[in-house]
């Protein structure tokens, strides 16, 4: 059940009526996104359909859940995928330890009927409710966003069950029935293409692909969630980040590294770049000691210089 048309759907902040407003929306709480994000996810809010973001580790996917929950004001449900995960996982599960305590305690006193014991063991109570199964069972007058992270490290088996979640925003408990959303979550799937998601779950989705930003856009990023840092550092800090990218590196920096590289600058209060500093804190950028070293041997002058020159200085 995808249409737009259906009535529980849909989920616009109050007051956004156009991809420009919650584009505002989003830079208010902290987020720069370009205007074709903006549009993506004005559409899937609008239309009530998943969002599919994909793009390499730190661009900003994550994020993006992370600040539609603030700006509805509702909760974000985050469902972490990996390797072997599993509808038990993902959905539900029976607390077998309680189950057995109920067993026990109906042994110790006594008197109730067996058959009475064994229906009250699959009884609501005695359910675990994981992130999947409390995004649907969720009430409130707006649902929450549901983040399904990183899925393209799940298998095939998941992904295809993801389908029928997604589809039709319910799910079948055999021993309870079904469960269906009062009103379908916010839902934003991410994938750091680490391979590619089958074309039946993307057709379930808006879909946007989100890149390293330009270096303009980098810096007003840096300034607006590190607003201590100096203009200087902050174009000093997105070029050399920018220089990083071409380095053929195992992990290269995303946005996310570029600020965590800077708050730990304006933390020792530098208010410039210099051979020094970056040897200090390379380890805030680059994740693998690997990348270091690569840089390292690549010369730390050589991230230095030229980063304030034409067309990179203010």
């Amino acid at each position: 059940m995808t249409e737009a048309s259906d009535g529980r759907r849909g989920a616009l902040p109050p007051g956004v009526s156009h991809f420009r407003e919650l584009g505002a929306r989003l830079r208010e709480h902290d987020y720069l996104a370009d205007e074709g994000l903006s549009t993506a996810i004005f559409l899937s809010l609008k239309l009530g359909r998943p969002l599919f973001l994909e793009g390499e580790a730190g661009v900003g996917k994550t994020e993006v859940a992370k600040v539609l929950s603030r700006i509805l004001k509702t909760p974000l449900i985050r469902l972490q995928c990996y390797e072997g995960i599993d509808v038990y996982q993902a959905v539900y599960e029976w607390d077998y330890a309680r189950q057995l305590l109920h067993i026990r305690a109906a042994e110790a006193f006594g008197g109730e009927d067996r058959e009475r014991v064994e229906r009250d063991l699959y009884d609501r109570e005695f359910l675990t409710s994981r992130p999947l199964l409390q995004a649907l069972e969720h009430r409130g007058p707006m649902p929450p966003v549901l983040l399904i992270d990183e899925v393209d490290r799940s298998d095939d088996e998941f992904e295809a069950f993801l389908l029928e979640i997604l589809s039709d925003f319910a799910v079948t408990i055999p021993e309870l029935g079904t469960v269906m959303a009062e009103r379908p979550p916010v839902a934003i799937l991410t994938s750091n293409r680490t391979r590619e998601v089958h074309d039946a779950l993307k057709r379930r989705c808006l879909s946007h692909s989100i890149e390293h930003p330009s270096f303009e856009r980098e810096v007003e990023i840096v300034r607006l969630r590190v607003p201590d840092a100096e203009e200087r550092l902050a174009r000093q800090v997105a070029a050399a980040t920018e220089k990083m990218r071409t380095m053929d590196l195992y992990k290269p920096p995303g946005v996310a590294e570029t600020l965590d590289w800077t708050e730990a600058l304006v933390a020792l209060g530098a208010k410039e770049l210099d051979e020094q500093l970056v040897e200090a804190t390379l380890g805030s950028v680059l994740k693998y000691r690997e990348d270091q070293q690569r840089s390292a041997n690549s010369g730390l002058a050589a991230l230095v210089s030229g980063v304030g020159g034409a067309g990179r200085d203010a």
